[in-house]
């Protein structure tokens, strides 16, 4: 009672995302014990108007419906890479000046000088706090509307494109919570000042987390650490400094290992299981593999996964899970209850990436656009992620990284390579506490 006591005294910010995916609200979610009024989503906020509400549904289903369409050979691809040229991101070297406004951004843009976020604007500004916004968009229409307090923005991607910056950064006084130091050096060449940029990390789950001496993530870990290395190849390398790190010994040992499949807010990659499940059938029945399959909030990603199971007839299998809910502060609380008790973390390099400074190893599907490009770049650079390999044979593959303490090394990776404090840092800092 005392902590979420102590959190509800510091209740200092507007947290604004926008309900597009998962990606904004998941970083915001963390968050939202420190934000005045919970979460707040500008394109689905009570008393928002009926236009600015068709402006950011349209531009929603248009992503989704692009993200399921490219898996269609040929054409798909044309589609999705025609949109996805629109967010793409330029080659980081040379570094150079890479100011000028986009597409994209003007795109925005002209529908804030229009009216976009005017509203929202207007009501925050009745009682003005500190805004933090997990999206562009909303530091656009801050500023435009000249917001009367601090406006913070969070980063959701190892790297980014021009939108994220704003649209005079060389006046802009918005600071930004860089995910990393890349992301940090992009802000940069878009014009953003150094001192206008903190890195900080991506927000990572409290729960997981446990308060910043991170007690229930080193616990967790360390209970990872030893069913991800039941031969010891790795663990017994790394014995004093996992010991030293974690406060506890770590012996391997022979527990069936539980796999948590995520798919994005689209529900694309759905399709995958259908691959790999057939392979991982035995190793489930045998008990050597417990597996979870993400559905999010989605109701025909769930149909699919109940009719995939029952092909397989592994309905009644006690093994596998579907995790489903109805609404998304749901989905993302019973999410991060399952990870407690999961050992590898198999999905999309989306905003999902940074989960790896939970101790997850990440197995890394394709990616789906130029920001899953950069964060599985940025996977890889700390030795957090991997790609799958051929889906066909994922048993023999899955089994071999974990003999050999692939999948620990990973996990111990990107505990210690990412960020994983964000959550409390950034309050501080709005706050002035630190």
């Amino acid at each position: 009672m005392w902590y979420n006591y102590r959190m509800e005294k510091n209740k200092k910010f507007y947290c604004v995302a926008v309900d597009m995916g998962y990606g904004h609200q998941r970083a915001a979610y963390p968050l939202a014990n420190w934000a005045q009024g919970g979460i707040i989503n500008a394109n689905n906020y009570s008393g928002i108007t009926d236009e600015e509400k068709n402006l950011w549904s349209s531009q929603r289903g248009l992503y989704e419906l692009i993200s399921y369409f490219k898996k269609i050979p040929l054409i798909g691809e044309m589609v999705f890479g025609t949109m996805d040229k629109l967010q793409d991101i330029d080659e980081f070297y040379p570094k150079r000046d890479l100011s000028d406004t986009t597409l994209q951004q003007q795109f925005f843009f002209n529908k804030v000088k229009k009216g976009l976020g005017k509203k929202l604007v207007a009501e925050l500004s009745a009682k003005p706090l500190p805004l933090l916004a997990t999206f562009f968009v909303p530091v656009y229409f801050g500023e435009y509307y000249n917001y009367p307090e601090q406006i913070y923005c969070l980063v959701c991607d190892a790297d980014i494109n021009r939108s994220w910056a704003p649209i005079n950064p060389a006046k802009s006084q918005t600071i930004y919570f860089a995910s990393t130091a890349r992301a940090k050096k992009r802000l940069m060449m878009y014009g953003v000042k150094a001192d206008k940029i903190i890195t900080t990390g991506f927000p990572l789950p409290t729960e997981n987390i446990g308060g910043e001496k991170k007690p229930i993530l080193k616990a967790d870990l360390a209970s990872r650490l030893s069913r991800l290395d039941p031969g010891g190849i790795f663990t017994k390398k790394r014995q004093s400094a996992i010991d030293f790190e974690l406060g506890r010994s770590v012996r391997p040992n022979k527990q069936a290992i539980s796999l948590t499949f995520a798919i994005g807010g689209a529900g694309a990659q759905r399709e995958l299981a259908d691959i790999f499940l057939p392979r991982l059938k035995k190793l489930i029945k045998q008990n050597r593999l417990k597996l979870n399959l993400v559905a999010g909030v989605r109701d025909e990603v769930k149909e699919y996964f109940e009719d995939l199971l029952k092909s397989l007839g592994l309905s009644k299998n006690n093994n596998i899970k579907i995790i489903f809910q109805k609404n998304k502060n749901q989905y993302f609380k019973n999410f991060n209850r399952v990870l407690r008790q999961t050992d590898i973390l198999m999905t999309k390099p989306s905003e999902l990436s940074f989960y790896a400074g939970l101790g997850l190893p990440i197995l890394m599907t394709p990616i789906v656009g130029a920001q899953e490009r950069e964060n599985r770049l940025w996977l890889q650079s700390i030795g957090a992620g991997l790609d799958t390999l051929d889906l066909n044979y994922m048993d023999e593959w899955l089994m071999d990284w974990l003999q050999e303490g692939v999948l620990a090394r990973a996990a111990w990776q990107g505990y210690m390579e990412a960020e994983n404090l964000a959550s409390y840092t950034i309050p501080k800092i709005i706050n002035n506490t630190i």
